[in-house]
């Protein structure tokens, strides 16, 4: 059998090509080569107070839209994280295995708590994390450079945990550092594309005309004059190297290179090449919430995988707390 790989993503809106290229392309492709978890995590999302309407509305439309992107529920598990309540009770073990200045290093606290307040499952989520990964007996975690630090809290934790009760009951993961894309904020290539840098993504919701829009008013050059991208123009380019073909990429590097290239049909190919890979997604996005009763029949399946192996983990970390 492939190795373990376990993967989750919050459903807190809309989706944008900064998420696809940031993870998802990743979790399509990882999902032939390893035995593949993948759950929409919406425990996770509870730290951001979001209104249960919305919830509910986030949860099945991340759904459908990962399975529109290419998640395949035949060759992974893919499953809502509330539908395992495994999750939350290995996560309340594992509470006992993390220090307080273990989770006062972690800096999304920090950024978080003065927009949704200081409440307490936002400073813990990182227990929570380790309990998702550990659950699956995950050989590896996919990781952008930006999350290893996570990534290392949970494998002390794990460790913390194993030193504890004297044996290896959970597997401490590796992780495998993705070649995911960091996409910049078109207005500001300085930050992230976020949906909280307003005027700064393209969403795979968007109509041709709202990526027109976007791209036409991306920054590009400081200096008109300098032989190095900026990072605007590295940014386009970033967007041209996973969205057109390679053909169409050397020709502006080509041009690039000369100093004859015309911003303007830069990001003219990108508006024709980004709206004709979101149109079938888009498509089958919508069809797919037409039938929820089949998107409800996909995570129930999910979990139904995944329950088996999380409650497994379960027994085996209770019997070795004397449980």
């Amino acid at each position: 059998m492939n190795k373990r790989l376990v993967s989750g993503i919050q459903p807190t809106g809309a989706l944008h090509l900064g998420n696809y290229l940031g993870a998802i392309k990743q979790w399509v492709e990882l999902q032939y080569d390893y035995d593949a978890f993948y759950f929409i995590a919406d425990y996770h999302a509870l730290t951001g107070r979001p209104k249960p309407a919305d919830l509910k509305r986030h949860r099945i439309e991340l759904l459908a839209m990962l399975v529109a992107l290419g998640i395949d529920p035949k060759k992974c598990a893919l499953f809502f994280q509330s539908d395992v309540p495994e999750h939350t009770e290995l996560g309340w073990i594992l509470n006992n295995s993390a220090t307080i200045g273990q989770l006062n290093r972690m800096t999304q606290y920090k950024e978080k708590s003065d927009q949704y307040g200081q409440y307490v499952g936002l400073f813990t989520y990182p227990i929570l994390q380790t309990a998702d990964i550990a659950l699956y007996d995950a050989a590896t975690v996919p990781v952008g450079e930006d999350q290893v630090q996570h990534l290392e809290l949970a494998r002390e934790i794990i460790r913390s945990f194993n030193s504890h009760v004297g044996d290896t009951v959970l597997v401490e993961p590796k992780p495998l550092l993705t070649k995911s894309a960091r996409v910049m904020a078109l207005n500001n290539p300085s930050k992230k594309m976020s949906k909280s840098v307003a005027g700064s993504v393209i969403g795979l919701l968007d109509d041709p005309v709202t990526v027109e829009t976007a791209l036409k008013r991306a920054v590009t050059d400081s200096d008109p004059n300098s032989t190095d991208k900026s990072p605007g123009v590295a940014n386009l380019f970033l967007l041209l190297e996973n969205f057109s073909d390679s053909e169409m990429v050397r020709h502006f590097e080509g041009q690039f290179q000369k100093g004859t290239l015309r911003y303007s049909e830069l990001k003219e190919q990108l508006i024709e090449d980004i709206s004709a890979f979101l149109a079938p997604i888009q498509k089958t996005y919508r069809s797919l919430l037409e039938d929820e009763i089949t998107l409800q029949r996909i995570a129930e399946d999910g979990a139904k995988k995944a329950r088996p192996i999380a409650g497994e983990t379960i027994s085996r970390a209770k019997k070795a707390l004397g449980l």
